[in-house]
């Protein structure tokens, strides 16, 4: 039996991030590695201290950005120094090297993401000598980007330590070059080819454009709205106003026991309904603004709403900011909590691990030894290095929080102050127009590939597909369709059809031929006997009923004879009559070819008053078809060619359709 946990907390937190034992990467979450050029060089690990080059770059990337105006959707960019030849970084694979790297939660904001696309862009410019990875749960979701433009031999099996960002530009490290590279081999030919891996120009673009509005975009995802919060809230907004992202996180992400926190409001309202509320302008990102407007919420029985009929827009704001309220009760009280225990998503992770390792030996959680391993598996923890940052870490905004409250401040260093209106939320209303107008810039994008791929096609005709000339149509032997057709009828069809495959679960028809001919007889006798009269004239003057209809008044056209109980044979003959009837005013008769149609068409009227009893060419017109219908699909998939290629046959294209 274990005594104490196999996998050790100690990690740092960081690298346990891209750790390659992780279950899964996050769906909401962005990684991304920053690979100096020295950092491959020998002289690089024989200096006295070559993590204090990876502290000078980290303070320079620092102090370059500062998008101090941004409200981040969870947490802010942030960059970290990895441990020293950690083999457990996912950045650096199998072949560890030291870098700076970092992840940032999105949530529903995917403008968080590419605002740090364009930021590491900046960094690239900024700093030339630098090669940057970026990806997400999609992999690299860059290349997703460009992926009408991309090579055709990269996909997502072998894209793995080739795509980066360099000097502002989006490499590719070639295949041709590096078959299956890994990553030091990879940036080591960033650093020598430079300009061998630069992506194309349409793939520059592609990627380019998305981020192409920043930092004004960013900007405009700034929402400013005004509402009504008791005076401790709106001192903490007004010193650390991007704690709004955890406040709103709080809201959206309630649960049961953090409600119990809202309901109570021991932190932000001691005096409950006598708290005085303020006003104040509230900065957010439009996610967060919909996020709190998209949801209902009744208040607390201790919160001081206004009643709702005495000024609309005072308890709008009002609504608003009790909702900011009881997101920062719920944070507070969470983080405070998960700080003095030290746990959290880390120890989660930590926990996870112990399980996957087998740590607990099958054991059923709640059992009495499941129980004491858990007691020395958090004991372990608590005494880990892990332990002690966690808790910073959770407890940092309840400190700061402290802190900001300590200051003096009352109701009256709001009151004072102009407040100015909220910003226009109709684009919460019209987001179907663009969506509309991503997805028709998408469908442009796409329509614009496919004609390039056609014509890339038809280009490729005269050589590839040859059998589209003249010649090639002579070598092709017609008579073999109607031979493999029939060949087809006989070994894939029967009387009971065609048949299907046998993983189809499709039920038979179940027909009733007895009662279908009695009915059709019933319903042929009522029409006789309707249409007597000029049935009779009809049929006298028509030379193809003369072997069928020997009664002169059809009377006894349906009637059953004496050797035929049933009138099956009376039946049939009434039946092809009407059939005769129906089709001699149509030109179906002329469409078929006849056997005889190679004779001398100057015969004149001997030729026509035979026509009707030429045999049809059965085979002739059955190619015919076959052709026609073949023709009329222009090279794409259809029904004619489906069945050609069941039998086997393959009929060459037609070089004059589409031209």
């Amino acid at each position: 039996m274990a005594t104490q946990p196999p996998s050790d907390p100690n990690a740092d937190p960081f690298t346990s991030i891209f750790s390659q034992t992780h279950s899964r990467i996050p769906d909401d979450t962005v990684f991304f590695a920053i690979f100096p050029d020295s950092s491959l060089s020998n002289s690089f690990y024989s200096s006295s201290s070559p993590s204090l080059a990876l502290q000078s770059l980290h303070l320079e990337i620092l102090h370059f950005l500062s998008p101090s105006f941004y409200i981040w959707q969870h947490e802010p960019f942030s960059l970290s120094i990895s441990s020293f030849l950690s083999p457990s970084c996912l950045c650096s694979s199998k072949s560890p090297l030291p870098h700076l790297h970092g992840k940032l939660r999105f949530g529903d904001n995917i403008e968080d993401e590419w605002f740090t696309v364009f930021l590491l862009f900046l960094i690239s410019r900024q700093f030339p000598s630098l090669s940057i990875r970026v990806w997400d749960n999609d992999g690299e979701f860059l290349l997703i980007e460009a992926a009408f433009h991309l090579p055709r031999w990269i996909n997502p099996e072998n894209s793995g330590n080739r795509v980066f960002i360099r000097g502002g530009e989006l490499h590719i490290v070639p295949k041709s070059r590096l078959s299956n590279p890994n990553l030091i081999d990879s940036l080591k030919f960033l650093t020598y080819y430079e300009s061998e891996s630069r992506a194309a120009d349409s793939i520059q673009k592609a990627v380019k454009s998305r981020i192409s509005d920043y930092p004004e975009r960013a900007r405009r995802n700034i929402h400013q709205v005004r509402v009504r919060v008791p005076t401790s809230v709106a001192q903490v907004l007004k010193h650390e106003p991007c704690l709004i992202s955890l406040a709103v996180e709080g809201f959206y992400d309630r649960d049961i026991d953090t409600m119990k926190y809202a309901a109570k409001m021991e932190k932000f309202l001691s005096r409950g309904r006598e708290e005085e509320l303020v006003r104040m302008v509230v900065k957010m990102s439009r996610a967060m603004y919909a996020q709190l407007m998209q949801q209902k919420f009744q208040a607390p029985k201790c919160y001081p709403m206004p009643v709702r009929g005495d000024d609309a827009g005072a308890y709008l704001e009002a609504e608003l900011g009790m909702k900011i309220v009881c997101g920062f009760e719920m944070m507070y009280q969470l983080r405070r909590r998960e700080g003095e225990e030290g746990k959290g998503s880390t120890w989660n992770k930590y926990k996870e691990s112990l399980e996957r390792s087998g740590y607990f030996e099958g054991l059923l959680p709640g059992s009495k030894e499941y129980k004491r391993l858990m007691e020395k598996a958090e004991e372990y923890y608590r005494n880990s290095t892990l332990f002690t940052r966690t808790s910073e870490l959770m407890s940092a905004p309840v400190r700061r929080i402290d802190e900001i409250l300590a200051m003096p401040h009352s109701a009256d260093d709001f009151q004072s102050q102009e407040v100015p209106p909220s910003d226009d939320d109709s684009w919460l209303y019209d987001g179907e127009n663009d969506l509309n107008a991503a997805l028709q810039e998408r469908q442009k994008e796409m329509d614009l590939y496919n004609a390039k791929h056609k014509k890339k096609q038809k280009l490729k005709e005269p050589q590839d597909a040859g059998p589209s000339s003249d010649a090639d149509f002579g070598d092709f032997d017609l008579g073999d369709i109607a031979k493999t057709m029939q060949a087809f009828v006989d070994k894939m069809s029967s009387y009971k059809g065609a048949e299907v495959p046998e993983n189809r679960n499709l039920k038979e028809v179940d027909l009733d031929a007895d009662r279908f001919f009695k009915d059709m007889e019933s319903v042929m006798n009522r029409h006789g006997r309707q249409d007597n009269a000029s049935d009779v004239e009809t049929e006298e003057a028509s030379s193809s009923d003369m072997d069928f209809d020997e009664s002169e008044d059809g009377s006894d056209i349906m009637e059953p004879s004496a050797d035929n109980e049933d009138g099956e044979d009376t039946f049939m003959c009434s039946y092809s009559d009407a059939l005769n009837e129906e089709l001699k005013n149509t030109t179906l008769e002329k469409s078929f070819v006849r056997a005889n149609d190679h004779s001398n068409k100057n015969e004149g009227t001997s030729r026509d008053m035979e026509e009707e009893f030429t045999p049809v060419d059965v085979d002739v017109n059955l190619v015919k078809s076959l052709l026609d219908s073949f023709s009329s699909q222009q090279g794409q998939a259809g029904p004619a060619s489906n069945l050609l290629g069941l039998m086997g046959l393959q009929l060459p294209l037609d070089g004059n359709k589409g031209k």
